[in-house]
């Protein structure tokens, strides 16, 4: 019984993804592809012109019009070309393919970066940065998008599938991009977008390779084994050299992601404020440290509270380590004209808030002087003490303040705090309170019997 429910499964699954009866010949499917290896006359016209429609789009930041372009380049010809030569040994093919690819790059990044040197607009917009930094999902497009093509290529029912492959693996905008990243001299982006583009093309050629094998084409009759068995190996070991950057800067991406959206938890759950508003955040990486900035708007909060508030969340959120910094204050729009004048505000209050600043100081500096110095006076004349009051047997002295409470004001007062050996006297108290006022140049002395 399982036997059966296990055959007929089977046969569910193989009537439904069965090739049988739905594949060209592979002479004709040859014949398609060989076609359109050739990088002469019109084909080299088109993709020039093909580039400018790019350098446009991206110039401009319209997807429709880099699709279009894209739909028009003839650039998929030599890559799927190469990948069927090493699927059937075709050695002169893949000379062929490769010298073609090489013009046709060449051509396309020239014509790109010569229209970038006279464009007016040299702006980086959305569609021309997305070009720059090639992840392991650029390998996946172009190998499951070559796999897309070869077996449409190899199908009665090709469809629209080889136009969608020319949209999805993209091999246009990032040709364009190397030459915008050379007409402005940027070499990262060069360099990252001519990466992408040798992604797609080594995976694309790559999964053609495979569906050749699989549709088990047959090779040319006078192919040498052992040089199959190298070009082989050159394509295995190209296809994982080609992939190792690309993880590298997947890993990174995944990082930066996973800190914004940790970030965006962050401030969400714990930056509500009653009369503060989040107005802009900004999470990055800087040398290797993580850094958040926000910008509040509303009602101004001391920017110490709020870190010694906030700063200890940070771990529960993954962000331990993470340099936290706000900007505050009201936004207000101001003409050129009324510059001089914003500036001569931001001015006066600076000093004003300096002149309060240094008045608080200096009270501060003479209350720690007078502090001090009463700690020290007990000490000092505690030796005359001893001789015109006998009686005494401790003595400390310490300036205090006294607040009025039913009157406004207050009043600085000299204590002095006494023990005796026998009775203190009234008349001894005041003459001992004299002798502090002029010994201490105090107003006032106070004598408190313990």
């Amino acid at each position: 019984m399982k036997a059966n429910i296990a055959t007929r499964f089977s046969e569910f699954f193989v009537n439904y993804f069965s090739l049988s009866g739905q594949l060209v010949s592979q002479e004709e499917a040859e014949r398609s592809i060989r076609d359109g290896v050739s990088f002469r006359g019109t084909n080299i016209l088109i993709l020039i012109l093909a580039i400018f429609i790019a350098s446009l789009g991206l110039n401009t930041n319209s997807t429709a019009v880099i699709i279009g372009a894209m739909l028009i380049s003839p650039l998929m010809g030599p890559i799927i070309g190469m990948g069927l030569g090493v699927g059937i040994h075709d050695f002169e093919l893949i000379k062929r393919c490769v010298r073609n690819l090489v013009m046709a790059a060449g051509f396309s990044v020239i014509a790109s970066t010569v229209y970038f040197l006279i464009s007016p607009v040299n702006e980086q917009h959305s569609e021309l940065l997305a070009r720059t930094s090639p992840t392991i999902y650029d390998v996946l497009i172009g190998f499951v998008g070559g796999g897309a093509g070869i077996i449409a290529l190899g199908s009665t029912n090709k469809g629209n599938v080889i136009p969608g492959v020319a949209i999805a693996t993209a091999l246009m905008p990032p040709l364009c991009t190397a030459g915008y990243g050379l007409a402005t001299w940027q070499l990262n982006y060069f360099f990252g977008a001519f990466y992408l583009f040798i992604i797609n093309s080594i995976y694309i050629a790559f999964a053609t390779f495979i569906g050749v094998k699989l549709m088990k084409y047959k090779g040319v009759e006078s192919a040498d084994e052992q040089r199959a068995k190298r070009m082989r190996r050159v394509v295995y070991t190209l296809a994982i050299l080609t992939m190792l950057p690309s993880i590298y800067l997947t890993y990174n991406m995944l990082k930066d992601n996973k800190f914004v959206m940790s970030a965006d938890s962050f401030i969400h759950n714990e930056c509500q404020f009653a009369d503060t508003q989040v107005l802009n955040r900004k999470a990055y990486y800087d040398h290797g440290q993580k850094y958040l900035t926000i910008t509040l708007i509303g009602r101004t909060i001391p920017a110490d509270s709020l870190l010694l508030t906030l700063e200890p969340k940070l771990k529960f959120y993954g962000l331990a380590g993470t340099h936290l910094s706000f900007i505050q204050g009201g936004m207000v729009e101001r003409g050129p004209e009324n510059n001089t004048q914003a500036v001569s505000d931001i001015y006066t209050l600076a000093q004003g808030t300096i002149s309060r600043q240094q008045v608080s100081i200096d009270s501060l500096s003479r209350l720690l002087a007078e502090e001090r110095a009463s700690i020290n006076d007990a000490p000092q004349i505690a030796p005359e003490v001893k001789v015109l009051f006998p009686k005494l047997t401790k003595i400390g002295i310490s300036t205090s303040v006294f607040s009025e409470l039913h009157e406004d004001g207050c009043d600085t007062l000299t204590v002095a705090l006494i023990e005796s050996s026998g009775k203190f006297t009234i008349a001894e108290r005041e003459r001992l309170a004299k002798y502090l006022e002029a010994r201490l140049d105090a107003k006032k002395v106070k004598i408190v019997e313990l």
